[in-house]
Parts: C-alpha cells; sequence; structure tokens
C-alpha cells in the first residue's frame, strides 16, 4: 500500500466516522448552553450574609413572624410552667434566695443561704454581728445550710465561714467587694418598695 492509497483510506475512515457522530453534535451549542441555564451561581459567604442583612421585603416581613412565634410560644410555655414552681409553704422551708420579711418591730428576717455540701459547720459573720459568727443549720442533711437573722434597715458585709475557712463571695449577695485581700459579701435590708 502506497502512502497516497493509505492517506485516502485513513480520510474516508475518519469522514465515516464523524458522519457517526454528527448526530450526537447535532444542536451541541444549544444543549450545553440549555444545561448551563439550568444551573444557579454559587453565592460566595459575603452574598449570604447581604441577602440575610437586607432581604427582600417578604422574606423580612418573614423572619418577624418567626420571631414573633417564637416569642409568643416562649411566653406560653413560660406561662405554663410558672404554675409548676414550688414555693415553700412553711416559713421555715429552706429558699434559694436572698429575701427578706419585714417585722412589726421594723427589721427584716433575712434568710442567709449556703450550699455547701461536705461542710461541718457553717458561720455567718459581719458588721451585723461584730464579725462573730453566728451559726448556719442543716436539719435535713442535704448540705443546703441556712439561717436567720433580724436585721434593721442598712447595708451589712458579711461573709461565711465554711470549717474554719473564710468565704467571702455569696452567689445571692447584692454585691461583693475586696478588702485587705479578702472578698466579703454586702446584702442591702429594708430599701425600695419591697423592702428587701
Amino acid at each position: 500500500m502506497t502512502n497516497d492509497a493509505f492517506e485516502i483510506l485513513l480520510r474516508d475512515a475518519l469522514k465515516a466516522e464523524v458522519e457517526a457522530a454528527s448526530d450526537a453534535v447535532f444542536d451541541l451549542e444549544d444543549k450545553v448552553m440549555h444545561r448551563l441555564g439550568e444551573r444557579q451561581p454559587r453565592m460566595r459567604w459575603s452574598e449570604w450574609w447581604r441577602l440575610w442583612l437586607a432581604p427582600s421585603r417578604s422574606v423580612r416581613w418573614g423572619q418577624i413572624a418567626v420571631l414573633a412565634a417564637t416569642a409568643t410560644a416562649s411566653l406560653f410555655a413560660g406561662f405554663l410552667l410558672s404554675d409548676r414552681v414550688d414555693t415553700p409553704s412553711s416559713p421555715d422551708a429552706p429558699l434559694l434566695s436572698s429575701a427578706s420579711a419585714r417585722s412589726d418591730d421594723g427589721t427584716h428576717e433575712v434568710l442567709f443561704v449556703l450550699p455547701a455540701l461536705e461542710a461541718e459547720a457553717v458561720l455567718v459573720v459581719g458588721n451585723f454581728n461584730n464579725w462573730k459568727g453566728t451559726p448556719l443549720s442543716d436539719p435535713e442533711g442535704d448540705g443546703i445550710w441556712t439561717t436567720r437573722v433580724n436585721l434593721p434597715p442598712g447595708r451589712y458585709e458579711y461573709a461565711f465561714i465554711i470549717d474554719g475557712r473564710w468565704w467571702g463571695q455569696d452567689p445571692l449577695a447584692d454585691a461583693t467587694i475586696r478588702s485587705f485581700g479578702e472578698y466579703s459579701s454586702v446584702r442591702y435590708v429594708g430599701r425600695g418598695e419591697d423592702d428587701a
């Protein structure tokens, strides 16, 4: 076979192959453009953020509606659960609060509460008892130590002594202060309308 005959044979074979595949290539440009038109461009995070901050008016109303529905559901659940909160019926039941009750003589019965599970002895010291210890009790043995002290209206600094160690940062205090390297708690008694 000569080179010219081989080239003619190769050209005829390629021509037949192209004609056979021409049906697949027919409208190829239209098919590609149609497929590209279906794809959505990927948004960068900055575009998502901008869309979330400044959405269309309908989306903004949707966000407001979702927030309102969430707030309404939360309030409704809070009202339903508020009836389930137990309040102690007896005055001797320990409260985990800094509430005080006004007595007839103008003093306030202030409840001091300290959770100390491993403690053997707990005292409260303060400027209301000349920094001498008033013992707290744990009659149930549950680690919640309590005592009640009658105090006239005023500002009182105090701390707890737990098994001989100073502990001045009461989480139920109105404030804490640091003096001489130690923390002390502050309780205000008889100020405001609720007399607490």
